[in-house]
């Protein structure tokens, strides 16, 4: 599935999160791993209290230190210095992916916020809107310390959308290689949960859109016993949840009380205020979650 892994680093201890993960996943698919920096012009000297690599030099000296702290020989790491200073370091990671030729892409999200997180979106939701390869978000722990990642159990939200089902080939080739269990998980919104172009609908008829959401409870619990019948059919250790409330609170808590260790959706890529005005689910998980969350491009069919 994965045969080479992108992991974009700034020097702070926060980001080493993201090697935590590559070199996981690196182990279970037998994949190269390169490390790389990307100087940014009038970069600061901080992050978070924490140091920003600033410098082509001090970079490639910190590249190398990373490769021999986290990954074993037998996996094959190259480190890779931009030298050249740019302004958009999201544009830079996704022009280099040619270049590179990964199919995967690594990063630490640093949590700068929800409401500014959602309006600005982060680096890497900005690398996933931009790219057509998935990209994997990990986070530091409250003390702003690398997290261990594992894979035991994966969520895996739907919505009976095909597009958004474009997950699950992802979700069981991890499931495969990391022995996991899945979990699918269905949420119907109440009237009182409706975003976007609904919430207006819901207001003017909230009797016809409640009765609509009870017929689209029925269907998710009818689509989701099907899928995990079908994955049990394949081997897969599985399960279905059909939930209702405000979909990305309920996965995110969801994800917290059953100890998941990945969430993995598919999106259409949306930051900022775009993502905003369509109420995507996506981002506010991305806003919200302390999970790892690995996102895949929807490919149009």
């Amino acid at each position: 599935m994965f045969k080479h892994i992108l992991v974009p680093l700034d020097g702070s201890r926060m980001a080493e999160s993201a090697v935590q993960a590559a070199a996981y996943l690196a182990a279970m698919f037998n994949a190269r791993v390169t490390l790389m920096h990307v100087v940014e012009k009038n970069a600061p000297s901080e992050v978070h209290g924490q140091p920003h690599l600033i410098s082509a030099q001090d970079a490639a000296l910190y590249l190398d230190g990373i490769s021999r702290r986290y990954f074993p020989q037998d996996i094959p790491v190259d480190c890779h210095v931009h030298a050249a200073e740019v302004e958009n370091v999201a544009q830079s990671i996704v022009e280099h992916a040619d270049e590179l030729g990964h199919d995967l892409v690594v990063m630490c999200s640093h949590g700068r916020g929800m409401a500014l997180h959602l309006f600005l979106g982060s680096i890497a939701q900005k690398v996933i809107a931009g790219d057509s390869r998935p990209v994997l978000i990990t986070h530091p722990d409250e003390e702003g310390n690398p997290q261990k990642f594992m894979c035991r159990n994966i969520l895996v939200p739907l919505d009976g959308d095909p597009e958004h089902a474009q997950a699950l080939p992802a979700s069981k080739e991890l499931a495969r290689a990391c022995k996991a269990s899945l979990h699918l998980a269905m949420v119907i919104p109440r009237v009182t949960n409706l975003s976007g172009n609904m919430t207006v609908t819901g207001r003017m008829l909230p009797g016809t859109i409640s009765r609509m959401l009870d017929m689209a409870l029925q269907d998710a619990e009818a689509y989701s016993g099907e899928m995990v019948t079908e994955l049990h059919d394949q081997g897969f250790a599985a399960s279905a949840h059909v939930l209702r409330g405000d979909p990305a609170k309920i996965i995110v808590e969801a994800a917290s009380l059953a100890a998941i260790d990945l969430i993995i959706l598919a999106t259409h890529g949306k930051t900022g205020m775009e993502a905003f005005w369509a109420g995507s689910v996506t981002n506010k998980i991305c806003s919200r979650s302390k999970v790892p969350l690995l996102l895949v491009p929807v490919r149009q069919q």
